[in-house]
């Protein structure tokens, strides 16, 4: 983490003490996040991170902040306090009020908490383990992004304790589902397919992108209901997320995966030009707000 944060409306020192343990989301993870790209400045896909967090913020009873573009702007003005110019941001809405343990004298509904840090440096590929009944896809909460995040951290600890980067988690009809901090792809020739959200899988901003708006001429990107059988059929499989963009899977526990084609390679530079014009189109109003 860098050195200032945002709370609320406030750039404060990190070290400094702001919350307390009255506020109800802090101690049941009662609230939703996501974490963001920034690229020379810039809040990568902000638009899409922030209807996510609207989307879920709703479905978990959460007061949601109404003025977007006034939370871009307090967001980016960390990303100056910290001259994180290319970094990931973690923000989150915190729910202060409810439930039996709710502390006194508390000002607000939520708290806007937000933070900066490193981009961090995960190789060139990756070693996965499986994990059965790792999502349960009928449950109403299924895909949303929330703070109570202790059942994702326990996996992928236990995964790099066992020589793993990440996890595979089925869904309890034994089908691919996604991994704790990312989504799965496989690719069959020029045939891309990633679980559907019916499976349990979080709705990823990077999977999303690619589904909806990156175009490689001759590669196509789908929804499909993948099997653990489908990993060892297929000629890549690869993981993508916000901090990772594609990582190829080199290695899955139990079974044999191959390498082969130049699909995520053919992937990853279109994303890098998408991202790019994204950025460039925004820079001229991110300098307005700043």
């Amino acid at each position: 983490m860098h050195r200032f944060l945002l709370h609320n409306e406030d750039i404060l020192d990190a070290h400094q003490k702001s919350l307390s343990a009255g506020q109800v989301g802090l101690l049941n993870g009662w609230g939703v996040f996501s974490t963001i790209r920034v690229q020379e400045g810039v809040l990568f896909a902000f638009e899409r991170h922030w209807e996510r967090m609207q989307r879920d913020a709703a479905r978990m009873h959460v007061p949601f902040p109404a003025d977007r573009d006034a939370v871009r702007a307090r967001l980016s003005r960390l990303v100056e306090a910290n001259s994180a110019w290319n970094a990931t941001l973690r923000v989150a809405v915190v729910r202060n009020r409810g439930g039996l343990f709710e502390g006194p004298d508390l000002a607000r509904d939520i708290e806007l908490i937000a933070f900066t840090a490193d981009i961090n440096h995960w190789g060139t590929s990756v070693r996965l383990t499986i994990k059965p009944h790792g999502r349960h896809a009928q449950n109403e909460f299924a895909g949303t992004k929330v703070l109570s995040w202790a059942q994702n951290l326990t996996w992928y600890e236990e995964a790099h304790q066992r020589g793993f980067d990440e996890v595979i988690l089925l869904n309890e009809r034994g089908e691919l589902c996604e991994c704790t901090s990312a989504n799965l792809f496989i690719a069959r020739g020029n045939e891309v397919f990633t679980p559907p959200l019916n499976s349990g899988c979080l709705p990823g901003v990077t999977r999303a992108l690619l589904l909806e708006e990156i175009r490689v001429p001759g590669i196509s990107t789908a929804e499909r209901t993948l099997l653990p059988k489908d990993l060892e059929d297929a000629d890549q499989v690869f993981i993508t997320s916000t901090t990772r963009d594609f990582l190829p899977v080199s290695h899955i526990e139990g079974l044999k995966v191959r390498s082969g084609g130049n699909v995520v390679a053919a992937l990853t530079r279109a994303f890098e030009d998408y991202r790019a014009s994204y950025v460039k189109q925004c820079a001229p109003l991110l300098r307005q707000a700043l």
